[in-house]
């Protein structure tokens, strides 16, 4: 384990996979809860769109999406997030980002929307009798309440998308999985080794985690 710590920047893999997690996180919170609000929506148009984007990016597998995003948008089509100027890694960065905020936000969208049911209809219907229209409901009374409710799944995704990073590897960025491929690659006599150090860096990151969603869900939960 020594050996694999000296000779291969581990720590430094996984402090870019823990970048790509909080990242990711904001942007599919961000887009998640927009695709919520579209989800129980009374408009039936943006109801429609709200459930076809998560039946369509959840079925999608995310190693699709994430090459979809780099090879397409910005090699083919040449779309820049970042300036030109910037390094191809750091172009990869950030359109992996994109990916797998795109696909866990079809995941954030499903939690929040279970969240949102676990809010008493009595609640919405006296949001509106006070003269709160659609979007003063959701923000003062039912959005509140729907993000307490869907801690524990909000969680799970986080978690699922701290493993789902790895996926990323594929188009260069040089996170754990990346950080394995090579030391497998140049140390193969060490395989155990690699598979151990690595295994037991995403149960550290990923182990809090649950521990931690899991107080906050107990704490934060709704008395009905």
């Amino acid at each position: 384990m020594l050996e694999i710590l000296r000779e291969y920047d581990v720590v430094g893999a996984f402090w870019l996979t823990i970048q790509l997690t909080l990242a990711s996180a904001v942007g599919s919170l961000v887009i998640g809860t927009i695709v919520a609000i579209l989800r129980v929506s009374p408009v039936r148009t943006f109801s429609w769109a709200g459930a076809a984007y998560v039946n369509i990016v959840r079925n999608t597998p995310l190693t699709l999406i994430v090459f979809f995003m780099f090879f397409c948008l910005y090699l083919l089509l040449q779309w820049h997030i970042a300036p030109l100027s910037a390094r191809s890694s750091t172009h990869a960065f950030q359109w992996g980002v994109v990916g797998l905020s795109v696909y866990h936000a079809a995941f954030v969208a499903e939690a929040l929307r279970s969240g949102i049911n676990t809010v008493p209809v009595g609640q919405a219907e006296a949001a509106r009798a006070i003269g709160l229209d659609f979007g003063q409901s959701l923000r003062e009374v039912i959005l509140p309440q729907a993000f307490r409710g869907a801690v524990a799944p909000l969680g799970n995704t986080m978690i699922a998308l701290t493993k789902n990073t790895t996926v990323v590897s594929t188009i260069g960025v040089a996170e754990a999985s990346y950080a394995m491929k090579n030391a497998i690659e140049f140390s193969s006599n060490l395989l155990y080794a690699i598979f151990f150090v690595m295994a037991l860096g995403f149960v550290i990151l990923t182990l809090p985690m649950g521990i931690l969603f899991t107080h906050f869900s107990r704490r934060l939960a709704v008395q009905r």
